[in-house]
């Protein structure tokens, strides 16, 4: 797989409140805040990155990359943020990840990018064996129209939006840890003592 034609989209834009509303993208684990772990696992599996953020637009437009915050005012979930960057998007295909699971594989891209192709897919979801996973998700480009259509709906739900397409699911149950992701102090402190052994 090449990763020219892959934008890489970084969901940064939710209200964190069991984090007590904190942004949870400038959260430091180990020193370094939680987009910088993400930021280094997914950049060498795209061609281009763009993260979302609906806050503190300056400190993320410091790491280089365009800032996209959702359109639509109010925090309306993922979908939101997806379609702001599906409509910024110049690649064919765009992945997203949230900016909370530092843990990500050095093949998701690879992986998810494989299974759309199989499967002649218009989405390909990670799936960890137990439960699908739908923020980490690979989509062609253009379906912005069908997210935008979907949510002026008064729709908000990721999965019924995935339903009304050709969806693949990737097995990553050989790895469910990597979708870990940190919603409140107590697991941040969990996976920090992880990851310190």
């Amino acid at each position: 797989m090449k990763k020219t034609g892959i934008t890489g989209v970084i969901l940064a834009g939710g209200e964190a409140r069991r984090m007590g509303g904190g942004d949870k993208g400038l959260v430091e684990l180990c020193g370094k805040p939680l987009i910088e772990h993400v930021l280094a696992a997914l950049s060498p599996q795209v061609d281009t990155i763009i993260i979302n953020a609906n806050r503190n637009r300056e400190r993320y437009a410091a790491y280089g990359y365009p800032v996209v915050a959702d359109s639509r005012k109010g925090f309306q979930g993922p979908l939101a943020g997806m379609l702001s960057c599906l409509e910024e998007a110049e690649t064919e295909f765009m992945v997203t990840v949230p900016c909370d699971s530092p843990l990500l594989p050095d093949d998701l891209v690879a992986r998810l990018f494989r299974q759309l192709s199989e499967e002649q897919a218009e989405i390909s979801v990670a799936h960890n064996g137990d439960r699908m996973q739908p923020v980490f998700a690979l989509m062609a480009a253009n379906l912005a129209s069908s997210m935008q259509a979907f949510l002026d709906g008064g729709e908000r739900k990721i999965d019924r939006w995935f339903e009304g397409h050709r969806l693949a699911l990737t097995d990553f149950s050989d790895e469910p840890e990597c979708f870990r992701n940190i919603n409140n102090p107590a697991e941040l402190a969990h996976m920090e003592a992880q990851l310190n052994g």
